[in-house]
């Protein structure tokens, strides 16, 4: 589920959906999200993710056109950001993980077909992207390149009071339910993704207001793009 609402002086953004370059088969893709984010004239945007990542580029120009953004945004870690919506969430000007969400880093995934020189492009590519995201991991928590690299290597889950601990997360929420990072996701598809009991509320919209999605399906579509 990807909308935009707008109260006062702020304005909410709903990132619940895989980050995708082509939306046919339904998740957010890289025009849709900055068209949204451009229309937007509020002095303060609430950025509110609960994603398993997607598309590395096309989560490279929405990461881009956040921190352009004149508005302050303030990132609200509700369930899960991993792989490519983790570098969305360290855009914005501050960064709130619920208790009981995670954040997730790793290696970026792709799917390739061909003789050993498109194979050895493709691995090429990969590692300039890895080292792109070390980058800006790196500079954003503070933490030393190479371990950064080695929590990638290692797709590393972190709780929300250790997304903040290294640098990840600026704040855990005070104040409102708890969030799981099951919420809506099947993350069977990662390596090493923690088992999570179910919150018994979610820092979702109220059910009333959001359309129905299957995101199993949506899952096994964003398995076939390119992953970060």
């Amino acid at each position: 589920m990807f909308r935009a609402e707008l109260s006062g002086d702020e304005a909410t953004i709903y990132l619940y959906d895989t980050i995708v370059s082509d939306d046919f088969w339904g998740g957010v893709t890289a025009i849709s999200f900055v068209k949204e984010l451009m229309a937007i004239k509020a002095p303060v945007i609430h950025l509110r993710i609960n994603s398993p990542g997607g598309d590395v580029f096309s989560a490279r120009a929405i990461e881009t056109a956040i921190r352009e953004h004149n508005s302050e945004v303030i990132a609200h870690i509700d369930g899960v950001a991993a792989s490519a919506a983790s570098y969305i969430a360290l855009a914005a000007d501050n960064i709130v993980i619920a208790e009981g969400a995670f954040y997730m880093i790793h290696k970026a995934w792709s799917f390739a077909m061909g003789n050993a020189d498109d194979l050895l492009e493709m691995a090429a590519l990969l590692e300039k992207v890895d080292e792109s995201l070390v980058t800006t991991y790196a500079k954003r928590t503070g933490q030393a390149e190479d371990q950064i690299r080695d929590w990638m290597r290692n797709e590393t889950w972190f709780s929300a009071a250790e997304a903040v601990e290294y640098g990840f997360a600026d704040s855990v929420a005070e104040d409102g339910p708890s969030a799981s990072a099951s919420i809506g996701w099947d993350l069977s598809a990662y390596n090493a993704a923690p088992i999570i009991r179910q919150a018994q509320q979610s820092a979702e919209p109220a059910e009333q207001d959001l359309p129905k999605i299957d995101t199993g399906y949506l899952q096994r579509i964003a398995a076939l793009a390119r992953h970060m």
